[in-house]
C-alpha cells in the first residue's frame, strides 16, 4: 500500500526539498503508481498545485519607502487643500489600440441544427496593425490623447518630453 508513515514522510521530504516536484517523480522516486502519490499527495497530505501570482517585479525596501513618502505627501496636501488638491492631479496612461480587434469566442458563439452545415471562423491576427495610445487626464476628464509612432519605445525619457512639449501646454489651456 502506498499510503504507508514511511511514504508519507517521504513524500513531505521530497516537496519541502522542490515544491514544483510532479506527481510523476513522486511516484517515480516512492515507487508507487502515480495514482497512488497522486491520493497521498492531494488526499492524505493536502497539497494542491498552485501557479504563484505574476508580479511585473519586486518592490524594494527603497522604493517601498519612496512610495510611502510620496503618498505622505500626498495625504499632508489634501488635509491642507481639502478638495482643491484633488482637482489639481493630472494622470496618465497607455494602451495598444489596434486595427481590428477580434471577436471573442462567446461573441462568435450560434446556434446550429444538426443536418446544418459545419460552421467555420478564420483565425486573424489582432495586432496586424496597432498603435500605442497615451492618454492624460484630470478629475474633469481627458486633457491629452497623443498616439506614439510605429517603433517607439515608452521610456522616461519620452515622458518627459511629452510633459514639456505637449501635456503642460495642454493644462494651460484647460
Amino acid at each position: 500500500m502506498a499510503t504507508t508513515t514511511r511514504n508519507e514522510e517521504r513524500t513531505l521530504e521530497l516537496i519541502r526539498e522542490n515544491k514544483r516536484m510532479t506527481v510523476e517523480d513522486v511516484a517515480r522516486t516512492l515507487n508507487v503508481s502515480i495514482d497512488s502519490a497522486y491520493s497521498l499527495i492531494h488526499d492524505t497530505l493536502n497539497f494542491s498545485k498552485v501557479c504563484a501570482r505574476w508580479v511585473p517585479n519586486e518592490l524594494t525596501e527603497e522604493r517601498k519607502r519612496e512610495r510611502l513618502d510620496i503618498c505622505s505627501r500626498h495625504l499632508a496636501h489634501y488635509h491642507e487643500d481639502g478638495e482643491n488638491y484633488l482637482q489639481q492631479i493630472v494622470t496618465g496612461d497607455e494602451t495598444w489600440i489596434h486595427h481590428y480587434e477580434p471577436e471573442s469566442k462567446q461573441q462568435i458563439m450560434q446556434w446550429k441544427h444538426p443536418s446544418s452545415p459545419v460552421v467555420r471562423t478564420f483565425k486573424t491576427q489582432p495586432s496586424a496593425g496597432k498603435l500605442m495610445l497615451t492618454v492624460f487626464w484630470d478629475s474633469q476628464g481627458p486633457i491629452l490623447e497623443t498616439y506614439q509612432k510605429r517603433g517607439t519605445a515608452v521610456t522616461s525619457a519620452l515622458y518627459c518630453d511629452m510633459h514639456q512639449v505637449e501635456l503642460k501646454p495642454a493644462i494651460h489651456s484647460k
